[in-house]
């Protein structure tokens, strides 16, 4: 099975390169093979803002949501009833501060007939503002408590899909616990390497990607990435580094995949990959001598491959 795919990845998909072709050493990337982990860029948590009872759970896991979106409703049952209590109150004080106006005015008209003095008129005209300022500060207390029933909404906060939900239900929560964890839309890749690698690792380097779920004995088409930030801290001997790739997929979260990433030079022979036909499991090449000679294939590098054994330096092949 192995050599099957082996021979259709080289010989059908590589471009056919006629004459001759000298073999001779070259230096070429040697790339390590590491196991990448997929990651979102920023991990988003909705917390709640107050303390209270879980009433309305909206999201659960894998949901995409939008910044913004309600996730849960937290109730405060003793902002309910302190919320009755004040309404009451502005019930009653609303009562008197009308009373009041009544009074004043009242006061007023008797004392333009000369029937009332000026101090009942000043007193009741301090009552009325006394009732209308004693209203409106009423008023101003269940606002407070308005806003503090509405922080019971808790909301996304940016757009991405739901990695987890804390909470059930029901469930008592306190100010500032975790209610959701929500990672963004756009992933990385983040790779954990022995520290001997931290001074060829840099920003802007370019790595291969193997296919999502492709073997390491298959070949396959392998994407390119760059590296975006060298962790300047190592962590347990390993070096850091996160790489980026254009449209990376719908990966899970802490889903892995195979990166390959240059850790240096080698010296390789090459040869097309075109010259390269299998017979009886084997691969062979031609020389310009005629005779076919048995070779070992491994990396392909675009219209080349490398050739791991059977070949030496100034051996000619053949291309069809």
């Amino acid at each position: 099975m192995r050599f099957s795919v082996l021979i259709s990845a080289l010989l059908a998909t590589a471009p056919v390169m006629a004459g001759e072709f000298t073999i001779a050493p070259e230096q070429i990337d040697d790339r390590k093979a590491v196991l990448a982990t997929v990651e979102p860029v920023r991990q988003l948590v909705a917390r709640a803002r107050i303390g209270g009872t879980v009433m309305n759970l909206n999201v659960r896991e894998g949901d995409a949501v939008e910044t913004g979106r309600q996730i849960a409703v937290v109730t405060d049952q003793k902002l309910v009833l302190q919320l009755q209590a004040l309404e009451q109150r502005i019930r009653s004080l609303e009562a008197q501060r009308d009373q009041a106006r009544v009074d004043y005015e009242r006061v007023q008209e008797l004392q333009r007939r000369g029937v009332s003095t000026q101090a009942q008129l000043d007193l009741s005209r301090t009552t009325m503002d006394v009732a209308e300022r004693t209203f409106a500060a009423m008023q101003a207390d269940r606002r407070v408590i308005d806003q503090q029933m509405s922080e019971g909404e808790v909301l996304a906060p940016g757009a991405g899909r739901v990695l987890s939900v804390s909470v059930s239900e029901g469930r008592v929560v306190l100010p500032g616990e975790s209610i959701a964890t929500l990672a963004e839309e756009r992933y990385i890749l983040r790779l954990s390497l022995p520290e001997r690698h931290a001074q060829i690792l840099k920003a802007g380097d370019r790595v291969s990607i193997a296919a999502r779920g492709a073997s390491e004995d298959e070949p396959d088409q392998r994407r390119t990435g760059q590296i975006r930030l060298v962790y300047p801290e190592i962590t347990g001997g390993r070096v850091i580094a996160d790489v980026e790739v254009e449209r990376l997929g719908d990966y899970f979260v802490g889903e892995r995949t195979r990166v390959y990433v240059s850790t240096g030079k080698r010296t390789a022979f090459l040869a097309p990959s075109a010259a390269l036909y299998a017979r009886a499991g084997n691969f062979f090449v031609r020389l310009n001598s005629g005779a076919e000679v048995v070779v070992q294939p491994g990396e392909r590098l675009g219209e080349l491959v490398e050739i791991l054994s059977g070949l030496r330096a100034g051996d000619i092949v053949v291309t069809p």
